[in-house]
C-alpha cells in the first residue's frame, strides 16, 4: 500500500500540469499515489496525463467533473474520497515538487496535526524556460541558476537555501501564519473526513483557508514548514477571481470563527 496520495488540483493548464508531474518521477520517495483532481479541463489536459501515466510507474488516478465554472472544492472532495491512503499532499497543477517533497511531508508529519509547506513563485520568463531536464537537475531550486535566468534577490530567497537548522530557525520565527493553503499542505485523511471536507459552496479565495479554520476549531495543530517543504510555483494569471465570491467566502469563513464550527453541511455528506 501507498504510504500517501499527492491531490494535485488542475484546470485547463496543460504544459503546467506536464512539468509538475515530471518532479514526482525524481522524487526520492517513490512509495506515494498522484490523485489529479480536474475540475473540468478540457481534453488536452487529459492527454498529458494519459501520456505520462505510459511511461511511469507511479498510481495516477485522473478525476473529472464537467466544466461549470471555477468548482475546485467540489472536485477536491472527490478526489478526498478517490485515494486508498490515510496520508494526504495537496498541492497544484503550477507547483513543481523539490525531489524531497513527498518524503518530507511524510517524515514531519505528526498525529491530529497539519503541515504548512512554503512555495517560492517564478517569472512568467523562467516558468517557460523550465524543462525536463532542469527539473531533473533541480536547477528550478537552486537560487544561483535561477539568478542566471533573472531571478531577482529578495528575503524569500531563503526558501531556496534553508535547510538543517536555517529551515528550523525561519520556520520558527516567521511571522505569517500557518495554514491551510492548497498549493503545499498536507494532513491525516481523517481529521479531514472529520470536519467533512472543502466547503462546497466556496469558489475562489480562502476555500482551503476555511477548512483548515475547522480542522484548528476540531483540535487539530497547524505545523510551520513554509521554509522546510518547498515547491516552485509556475506564473499564472486568475481570471476566476472576482469579487463576489470574495465576499461569500469571508462570510463563510466569518461565521466559522465566529461559531467556532467544525463541520460543514455543503462537504463531502
Amino acid at each position: 500500500m501507498s504510504k500517501a496520495s499527492v491531490i494535485i488540483s488542475t484546470y485547463n493548464q496543460p504544459k503546467w500540469l506536464k512539468k509538475v508531474l515530471w518532479s514526482y518521477e525524481f522524487q526520492t520517495e517513490s512509495n506515494f499515489e498522484i490523485v489529479i483532481a480536474d475540475d473540468g479541463s478540457s481534453p488536452e489536459t487529459k492527454t498529458v496525463i494519459d501520456d505520462f501515466i505510459k511511461h511511469s510507474k507511479l498510481k495516477i488516478t485522473h478525476v473529472w467533473h464537467q466544466d461549470d465554472g471555477f468548482q475546485k472544492t467540489i472536485i477536491l472532495n472527490k478526489a478526498i474520497m478517490a485515494t486508498t491512503t490515510d496520508y494526504l499532499i495537496f498541492t497544484d497543477g503550477d507547483c513543481v515538487a523539490r525531489k524531497d517533497f513527498v518524503a518530507l511531508h511524510l517524515r514531519l508529519r505528526k498525529n491530529k496535526s497539519v503541515l504548512s509547506g512554503g512555495y517560492f513563485k517564478l517569472s512568467e520568463q523562467i516558468s517557460h524556460h523550465l524543462g525536463h531536464v532542469h527539473i531533473e537537475n533541480q536547477n528550478c531550486f537552486d537560487s544561483d541558476w535561477l539568478k542566471k535566468n533573472g531571478l531577482k534577490k529578495t528575503f524569500k530567497n531563503n526558501k531556496l537555501t534553508s535547510g538543517g537548522f536555517k529551515s528550523w530557525l525561519l520556520n520558527t520565527f516567521t511571522p505569517t501564519k500557518a495554514t491551510f493553503d492548497g498549493m503545499n499542505v498536507s494532513a491525516w485523511k481523517q481529521d479531514i473526513l472529520n470536519v467533512n471536507g472543502f466547503d462546497e459552496r466556496m469558489k475562489y479565495g480562502g476555500e482551503d483557508r476555511e477548512i483548515g479554520e475547522r480542522m484548528t476549531n476540531n483540535g487539530v495543530k497547524f505545523i510551520q514548514a513554509r521554509y522546510s517543504l518547498i515547491c516552485v510555483h509556475l506564473y499564472h494569471d486568475r481570471p476566476y477571481k472576482n469579487d463576489d465570491d470574495l465576499l461569500l467566502n469571508k462570510q463563510i469563513r466569518k461565521h466559522v470563527l465566529k461559531t467556532k464550527s467544525v463541520w460543514t453541511d455543503h462537504g463531502i455528506v
